[in-house]
């Protein structure tokens, strides 16, 4: 009954509202377009192995800058990093569907990396400066639910789009600016300060981030999002279209049925860190990120991919959330927003090397290479898991809070 009523109070807080949009704009820069990659490899004239590019240049600046502006918004106040970020984000966006040639492409997909930078640091620190522990993890499992509903349904409007041109994705990218006005006019951020000095404000960062635990939780969302951008967005949307022939449409709808998965399970992550520890959940989800990609080359229909991408989606919707629970949970107030972009950036890092390195294994061993790759990468976040998280910081994993 007390969960009921928490979670009712939550979804009456307009500012949850405010980080949802923020979630739905964060994650269209690459699920939107993900379902087009093979018809911009077509048009632009751009070989399979260099398509990733597009993930790539947009990850970039999120390694490059979100670390400096995680730290200014620490100083400053997160609105004042966040409202200009959206609305770069929706201009630079925009501009890529007028681009010309591949190269012009590239230069907006960076400028629009630069926009979506620190989105997902500051949406994650806000829920952090917001909510207690219980209520957080509660406001995770909704967002995360949010954000699974958004790459469920991304990918289907942009391959429904992309049968008008290639292009069209990338008009979605406007919704940033009206999410923009909404934080602009309604975000309560007010209860964010910061006054330390310059000097114990990076030695307490520093002291954060040299835990053991800590480095685990980072490495799972390297390994996390280097084997989703590369071998799940990338890769599999290339074998859909290489050996089964699937239009972009069709691709959209595929993908879209393990976002769903991933939203249920999202939404029902308060209840089950009731039961379960977030570190059995993100062991679990390391398994079937194995199991998924070994899988794939012996698929022969594309009905063979219905079960393992439900795993996919499961894996996902109880994965991300529990890491970044952890992971924000660890961060005081003071200087949470430049705890987080360390692993924002790391998690950039991941999806830039994602396609990039897999692209390698593609030229040399085709697209079953690259999902071999990518079960390999899966089992190194088994072993992280096992050596880093479970022996981890025992204060909190056994419920001591982490004083802020």
């Amino acid at each position: 009954m007390e969960t009921e009523n928490r979670s009712r109070s939550l979804l009456r807080d307009k500012n949850l509202y405010v980080i949802f949009g923020i979630t739905l704009t964060s994650i269209m820069g690459v699920s939107s377009i993900a379902p087009a990659l093979p018809s911009i490899s077509r048009t632009l004239e751009v070989s399979a192995d260099q398509i990733g590019l597009l993930i790539t240049f947009f990850t970039i600046p999120g390694i490059m800058f979100t670390p400096l502006l995680g730290i200014l918004a620490d100083r400053y106040g997160r609105k004042r990093i966040l409202i200009p970020s959206l609305f770069l984000f929706g201009i630079a966006g925009t501009a890529c569907g007028f681009s010309s040639s591949f190269e012009q492409l590239l230069f907006y997909r960076f400028l629009q990396g630069l926009g979506s930078a620190s989105l997902g640091v500051l949406n994650l620190t806000m829920l952090g400066d917001l909510y207690n522990e219980r209520e957080r993890v509660t406001a995770l499992g909704y967002n995360g639910g949010i954000l699974s509903v958004g790459t469920a349904l991304y990918p289907a409007i942009g391959g429904t789009l992309a049968i008008l041109g290639w292009n069209y994705p990338f008009f979605l990218t406007l919704f940033a600016i009206p999410v923009g006005l909404f934080a602009a006019f309604a975000l309560d951020t007010a209860s964010v300060s910061n006054s330390l000095e310059l000097n114990r404000y990076f030695k307490q960062i520093g002291s954060a981030l040299k835990s053991r635990f800590v480095a685990g939780l980072f490495a799972s969302m390297f390994l996390t999002f280097f084997i989703l951008y590369g071998g799940y967005i990338t890769f599999f949307t290339i074998l859909l279209d290489e050996k089964f022939g699937l239009s972009a449409f069709g691709i959209g709808i595929l993908l879209s049925g393990s976002s769903v998965i991933t939203a249920i399970a999202s939404s029902t992550l308060g209840r089950l860190t009731l039961r379960f520890h977030e570190k059995y959940l993100i062991l679990t989800a390391a398994i079937l990120y194995t199991l998924f990609f070994l899988s794939l080359p012996m698929i022969r229909t594309v009905w063979g991919f219905l079960i393992p991408i439900a795993f996919f989606g499961f894996a996902q919707g109880i994965n991300i959330p529990s890491v970044l629970n952890l992971i924000t949970g660890y961060a005081a107030k003071e200087y949470r927003a430049a705890f987080l972009s360390v692993n924002w950036m790391i998690m950039r890092m991941g999806q830039a090397l994602g396609p990039w390195v897999l692209g390698f294994l593609y030229l040399w061993f085709g697209v079953n290479g690259t999902f071999y790759g990518a079960a390999f990468m899966a089992f190194l976040f088994i072993c992280v898991v096992l050596l880093l998280i479970f022996p981890g910081d025992r204060r909190f994993l056994t419920g001591v809070k982490i004083k802020e």
